[in-house]
């Protein structure tokens, strides 16, 4: 048996209805279209929001706030998560993602103060709070 042997079971595949092949095809002429109208027309149906003429939801709902498209996505972790690292260890993104801490995909990562830090560490990433700065300083670490 191989690939080339395969057939689909039978009545898997239905064929196409060919429509506007001529009157004796039983769907000629109007190509099952009906008679005149908006859907019979080229080009012809409405928008998928349409409602028949009543004002569409998205024009009833009002609009609040603004979504910055220009936003970035801060990812987020805490000292209390830098447990597993030994003494005088770096702690970039890359170090993050091996361990498991960063999962996520982000534009970056920023490191705040809950928890605490007992070994020196060097942190070497993009945004570092005040509170976390502090407590990796006094443990004899240092944040580039």
């Amino acid at each position: 048996m191989d690939l080339s042997s395969l057939r689909c079971p039978l009545g898997a595949k239905k064929k196409k209805k060919r429509v506007g092949r001529g009157d004796g095809s039983g769907h000629g002429g109007t190509a099952c279209r009906g008679h005149k109208g908006q859907n019979a027309r080229s080009g012809g149906g409405v928008s998928p929001g349409f409602e028949g003429g009543q004002m569409p939801l998205v024009r009833r709902v009002p609009k609040r706030g603004f979504r910055n498209p220009f936003r970035k996505k801060i990812l987020i972790v805490n000292l209390e998560q830098l447990k597993d690292f030994e003494a005088h260890s770096v702690v970039d993104e890359n170090s993050l993602r091996a361990k498991g801490i960063v999962s996520k995909k982000g534009d970056v990562i920023k490191l705040l103060g809950r928890g605490e830090v007992k070994v020196p560490l060097k942190v070497r990433l993009q945004h570092v709070s005040e509170g976390a700065r502090r407590k990796i300083e006094s443990a004899g670490g240092t944040v580039e």
